[in-house]
């Protein structure tokens, strides 16, 4: 962790002296609201990769969600109902996954791709690929877009959930067993730890993550997108193996994915002001992303003595 925030520390003296706009007020706190669907998947990522797990359904878990939550508001629903709506559709379709991984004994990586392409495909089907709008709802409207201080609500609202999160996975006994069965689940399940039920947390906990990114997506874009946040589990995952998370299982905090979800954040903030194209940017975080993986491959070696 130390290691990456002297090389965000880095990003911020570069990008700094290659753009002048960098450290202005208005682009750093359009920097945290940039990181916000990176960082709150990277939580609910985070849970699953130190359980021994990976979710590569969470992009699609939030568009539904937000199709869900903009048809509800459509409809004329009021807000909490609508937002409530959204994530216990997403709770849903993790306990869908969890049940899949652990009742079936499917690996998590075939399982979660299966529903990542059928919970797209369901959210594309639901609106005939069309977005879904809705008006009068300034409410919602100030969800994403309402300040205090300078800066928007969903910056803290990510914030407060990552105190939440980080309060369960180190101060619950479902977060001890959490890491227990990432380091071994065999021996978590012979000292009495429900292997399976914590895993199914873990997914629900994930896509309830997403649910919520969702919900914040949609009000930002005023709209229910279906083909919203392609690709996005790569971002995830990068943002929480930058912060520590190992692949192997065992080891990560939340506040390490908060950092790699900032890192990525100014790296791409930064590239786009001094005009590198997107798709560059995409290299770069792929790049970013190996190296992490690579650095958390050695650091396993060391603890093994290898």
């Amino acid at each position: 962790t130390i290691s990456w925030l002297i090389a965000l520390l880095i990003l911020i003296v570069l990008f700094s002296v290659m753009s002048p706009y960098f450290l202005s007020s208005d682009n750093l706190a359009n920097v945290l609201t940039q990181i916000i669907t990176t960082a709150l998947l990277g939580f609910g990522m985070t849970y699953v990769i130190i359980s021994g797990e990976i979710d590569l359904s969470i992009a699609p878990t939030l568009a539904m969600s937000s199709v869900i939550v903009a048809t509800l508001l459509s409809k004329g629903y009021p807000m909490i109902i609508c937002c409530l709506g959204g994530v216990s559709f997403g709770i849903l379709l993790g306990l869908v996954n969890g049940l899949l991984i652990t009742k079936l004994s499917l690996p998590s990586f075939v399982a979660t791709i299966g529903t990542q392409m059928a919970i797209r495909g369901l959210a594309l089907v639901f609106t005939d690929s069309r977005a879904v709008y809705f008006s009068n709802r300034p409410e919602f409207k100030q969800l994403a877009q309402g300040r205090f201080l300078g800066i928007q609500y969903p910056v803290y609202i990510m914030l407060f959930v990552a105190l939440i999160a980080t309060f369960i996975l180190r101060k619950t006994v479902i977060g001890r067993h959490i890491y227990a069965i990432g380091s071994n689940a065999e021996a978590a399940r012979l000292s009495g730890i429900s292997v399976h039920k914590v895993r199914i947390f873990a997914f629900m906990f994930s896509a309830a993550m997403a649910s919520i990114a969702g919900v914040l997506t949609t009000a930002r874009v005023n709209s229910g997108q279906p083909s919203i946040a392609v690709g996005h589990e790569a971002y995830a995952v990068a943002a929480s193996v930058i912060g520590g998370v190992s692949m192997s299982g065992g080891h990560g905090k939340i506040f390490g994915t908060l950092l790699g979800a900032v890192i990525i954040g100014v790296l791409n903030n930064g590239l786009n002001l001094i005009g590198v194209s997107t798709q560059w940017q995409q290299v770069a975080t792929g790049a970013t992303l190996v190296l992490s993986v690579y650095i958390d491959i050695v650091r396993q070696r060391k603890r093994m003595g290898v």
